[in-house]
């Protein structure tokens, strides 16, 4: 198919500017200021108001096949992320069973292959079981058919398994993207230990709990040479330690999420749609975490994506399970709450959800250019909409922006030429 985009806002090298962007099957023919739509077999005029940009990736997901369909499925989780104009997506393995071995990875894969709207990329665990303890499971044989290794849910417990972990993966050239938590620390908490924490008696999490591990693993990082990815930062403290491990060569990358940069537990009410691990902190660890962003020392935005039943969220912040959806409102609360109030750049955004996971994780596309693969997603910037969880393609509704006024809402979803999300 032929596929013709007239008087697009595209972001064409780090740039915005307008363009026309002529897609022939797979792949984008011709970038210029005028394309005749002379042969083509479908033609969209969006006017100079649509812009037109990389898809999103997001590299940390949770669609809950095999084991858990009830929650969500690669269907419905990917539907809905081709809604949100995503091209790419990276299921973690908290599964049953867990993708630890070439034969429980198989029961993923198949089903991917079946169901995906969008590509899906998986990682398997580190460890067997996905225990963050016990004994590494085999990389190399499933390295050909996985993202990277994470045991996201757990972190892994000891120095001397996360050393073995990564000195096998830098030898494969694999990456390991590390939930990071000492669960010595947690002593039955579920909130951040916080004024609000201490305010409504609740059991708290402490920061350390998450950014010893961080200062462990980057050590070992440095010291094996391993790519390391960390998940969901959520502390300042974690952000310096990424940001001088940085400074000192060490192969480190590190993602957050859109609630830990748009709220905090002065946010918090006593509704499980506010439960995550890890909770949201504080004013000042979101401070830091802004800033690590606009430095560079923070390399993406994921969504961390969790669904769960209605029934397992509706325990309040003690019972709830932990976790809440989070790709359909991803670039809209960011776009609302970081671009338009001025605290940072579209580009910026467009880099850290388009272009940084691709160049970190190896995915294809990332550029609009000729020869480029088709990979695109287009947003009207101007859409206005409120939050309303009955309106999720996702089977999860629990989210802590309900309610909220967001604008901008991606219209057009394209993966290799092929429009796999239409709402113009």
């Amino acid at each position: 198919m032929t596929l013709l985009i007239k008087n697009a806002r595209a972001y064409l090298g780090g740039k915005i500017q307008k363009a026309d962007v002529l897609i022939d099957n797979s792949t984008i023919a011709s970038i210029s200021d005028s394309v005749s739509e002379n042969g083509a077999d479908c033609v969209f005029d969006f006017q100079n108001k649509y812009l037109l940009i990389p898809g999103f990736v997001d590299v940390h997901v949770h669609l809950r096949e095999p084991g858990f369909s009830y929650k969500e499925t690669v269907k419905s989780g990917t539907a809905a992320a081709a809604a949100a104009g995503y091209n790419a997506v990276c299921p973690m393995p908290n599964l049953n069973p867990a993708p630890d071995c070439p034969e429980n990875l198989r029961q993923e894969l198949d089903i991917i292959k079946r169901d995906a709207v969008i590509d899906v990329l998986p990682f398997a665990t580190i460890t067997k079981g996905r225990k963050g303890e016990g004994e590494c499971v085999d990389f190399a044989s499933m390295k050909k058919d996985v993202i990277g290794f994470s045991d996201d849910g757990c972190g892994v417990q000891t120095e001397e398994l996360m050393r073995e972990a990564m000195e096998k993966c830098a030898k494969l050239d694999c990456i390991i993207s590390a939930h990071c938590e000492v669960n010595e620390l947690l002593r039955g908490g579920y909130i951040h230990d916080g004024e609000y924490c201490k305010a409504h008696n609740h059991k708290g999490i402490c920061s350390e709990s998450e950014w010893a591990q961080i200062e462990r693993d980057c050590r070992l990082a440095e010291e094996t040479g391993c790519q390391y990815h960390v998940c969901h930062i959520s502390t300042k403290e974690s952000v310096e330690i990424i940001r001088a491990a940085k400074a000192r060569g060490v192969h480190v990358t590190c993602e957050t999420a859109p609630h830990y940069l748009t709220l905090c537990d002065e946010d918090l009410q006593e509704d499980g749609r506010f439960k995550m691990n890890p909770p949201l902190r504080s004013a000042e660890d979101r401070k830091a975490l802004l800033e690590g962003v606009l430095d560079g020392t923070v390399d993406v935005i994921a969504t961390d994506h969790a669904p769960h039943s209605a029934e397992e969220k509706a325990k309040g912040l003690a019972g709830s399970a932990m976790g809440i959806v989070g790709l359909e409102t991803a670039f809209p609360v960011l776009y609302t709450k970081l671009v338009k109030t001025g605290i940072i750049s579209l580009e910026k955004l467009i880099e850290m959800m388009c272009t940084r996971p691709r160049e970190i994780f190896g995915i294809e596309g990332g550029e609009i250019k000729a020869g480029a693969p088709a990979n695109l997603c287009a947003i009207d910037l101007d859409r206005q909409w409120l939050v309303n969880p009955n309106d999720f393609k996702s089977k999860g509704r629990s989210t802590p922006f309900e309610g909220w006024q967001l604008t901008s809402k991606n219209i057009l979803t394209v993966l290799r030429g092929e429009i796999v999300y239409e709402a113009i």
